[in-house]
Parts: C-alpha cells; structure tokens; sequence
C-alpha cells in the first residue's frame, strides 16, 4: 500500500468509505432497498436520503428497508446502535455494511442480536473512479429484522 493510500485510509480525517456499487447491487437485488441514512447527494443508494445536515441518527427510519454504510469513526456505535433500535419498529429492516469489529462492545451487544450477519471474503474495494482503496479491516453484513419479519422454530427465533 503506497504512502498517499495510508494516509487516507488510516487518517481521522475521513469516516466516510463509498460503497463499491456491485457490492451494493448484489444486497439490493436481496434486500430492495428504500432508505440510505448516511449519504451525500453524490453517494446516495436510494431516492430517499439523509445527509449529515439531515442527521440520519435523529431521524425515523421506520417502515423502510434500510442500507446503512455509516461513518466508520467513533461514532460507528451509535449508528450501530440506532440500526437495531429502529428495526424493532414494524415492516422495518436495516442492512448495515461495517467493519467486521468482532471485539468491541457494539458488536456484542448488538450485532450478535442480528437476524443474520455474513462475514465478506477479503477486503471491500471502497470509493470511485481514481479514489480505490483496499479496505485495511474485514467487512461485514449485519442485517436487523423487525421481530415479525423473523422466523420462529418451536418458540426460538431462527436466523434465516
């Protein structure tokens, strides 16, 4: 990894990683998504958006089927935080592209609550056109159900 890519990727500077668009294709064909809670007009997934002037974590979500790629910085818990809470609501499901951070406290108290989470095969290439970077940490899918949207076996919740 050259100097100039280090220093974007390992910089406070920016939280923000463009989804790679295949990648996005593939969930949206499963997931047909409605919402992008953490966007700008230039990377915005769907018609309905909220930017950081919006802010995305005061708004509701309710009712949408929601991909959220949120800022990979400190914060990261609280978007985290306000992904499985809003999927609590009815008709509600929120699909999250994350750092796979298996050992921090959000990931247990949330993510090992998720319907179904798939764990991505090497490193996501994030950005466009001239800005490609490897991402330096495992990525993850953590999908959060509204409780009636799971499947249920002999009274246990079942992942599907």
């Amino acid at each position: 990894m050259n100097k100039k890519t280090q220093k974007v990727m390992f910089s406070s500077k920016s939280t923000e990683w463009t989804t790679p668009q295949d990648f996005y294709k593939q969930l949206k064909i499963k997931f047909n998504f409605d919402l992008d809670p953490c966007a700008t007009p230039q990377t915005a997934k769907c018609k309905k958006y909220f930017t950081e002037a919006d802010d995305g974590l005061s708004q509701d979500w309710g009712g949408h089927t929601v991909f959220m790629n949120p800022p990979y910085g400190r914060e990261l818990k609280h978007w985290i935080k306000k992904a499985y809470d809003e999927s609590r609501k009815p008709n509600t499901t929120v699909v999250c592209l994350i750092p796979s951070r298996t050992d921090t406290k959000y990931w247990h108290k949330y993510c090992m609550e998720a319907h179904e989470v798939y764990f991505i095969k090497g490193r996501l290439k994030f950005g466009g056109g001239d800005r490609i970077y490897r991402a330096p940490f495992p990525s993850a899918v953590v999908v959060f159900k509204a409780e009636e949207t799971a499947v249920f076996n002999g009274g246990k919740k079942k992942k599907q």
